[in-house]
């Protein structure tokens, strides 16, 4: 069954937290399946623009919301200290009754990482490789961490004594990780595959999806094991036919999620979108 995600955006008017609970209320009542916060601190790279910090909204989003999934698309782990991002993915995994989805990546690459503001004002790592790397370190330590065993880690970009972390998440063995980046790139396929879900996007296709026979790879290559594949990431079609068609494909191919966003408008397109619930195919 495919399911269907709503991203969010956490700027423009999503820059005010309460909006974004409302939505995220309204997504619950329509029927949507998951509610998934882009993760950025200036939002998409500009240093004027209004942002809410996503981890404060989503402990809010999980107290009071009750059934719909909840988590960032995606969160760039380089930019953040893997302890803090475990703590805080516990604690809404704790609140919201074991919900909770870590979405994650690199960051922005090419011309949106010049302009991203959330790495070039704050003196961030910028050399891709190194980035690639503590994404890498970053997702071993937040595992090890939210086992709530005894766990030292020393690597090339982080190292730290033996801690205990507890309480641990809700959900064993771990919250689900999905890995976004570039497909058919090797690096970030290998790490999708590493963890429990693959969030890609085609490079240098502009706004395209996955299309079924990228799927059929990636399914291919996960093998029989619970893995979740997740396409799209755009704005609705408004042919509702052809929607359906693009999403019982992917699904026939191995998808799992439908990812649909949200662009920053006025409150009350973004409502009536959000209000309007997913494309559900027969």
């Amino acid at each position: 069954m495919l399911r269907n995600a709503l991203n969010l955006p956490n700027g423009g008017e999503c820059g005010d937290p309460r909006f974004v609970l409302e939505l995220a209320e309204r997504a619950e009542t329509a029927g949507w399946d998951a509610v998934l916060l882009e993760d950025y601190i200036c939002y998409q790279g500009d240093p004027s623009a209004p942002t809410c910090d996503v981890w404060a909204t989503l402990g809010a989003i999980a107290v009071r919301t009750s059934r719909v999934r909840l988590g960032t698309s995606v969160t760039p782990l380089p930019r953040r200290r893997p302890w803090k991002v475990a703590r805080e993915a516990a604690a809404v995994d704790q609140l919201s009754g074991g919900r909770l989805i870590l979405g994650v990546g690199a960051g922005d690459v090419g011309d949106a990482f010049v302009r991203d503001a959330s790495f070039t004002h704050f003196g961030e790592v910028v050399d891709l490789r190194q980035r690639a790397e503590m994404l890498d370190e970053g997702l071993a330590i937040i595992a090890g961490l939210w086992s709530g065993q005894p766990f030292a880690f020393s690597g090339k970009h982080y190292c730290f004594d033996e801690v205990i972390f507890t309480p641990t998440p809700i959900q064993r063995p771990r919250i689900p990780i999905w890995v976004g980046g570039g497909y058919p790139k090797r690096g970030p396929m290998r790490r999708a595959l590493r963890w429990d879900g693959a969030s890609l996007y085609p490079v240098g296709q502009g706004d395209a999806d996955l299309q079924p026979r990228d799927v059929e790879r990636l399914r291919a290559d996960v093998g029989d094991r619970e893995f979740d594949i997740v396409v799209g990431g755009h704005e609705r079609n408004e042919d509702s036919n052809a929607e359906r068609a693009r999403r019982a494909d992917v699904a026939a191919a191995g998808a799992t999620w439908w990812a649909e966003w949200i662009r920053p408008t006025d409150r009350e397109t973004m409502r009536r979108k959000v209000s309007a619930g997913p494309v559900v195919l027969e």
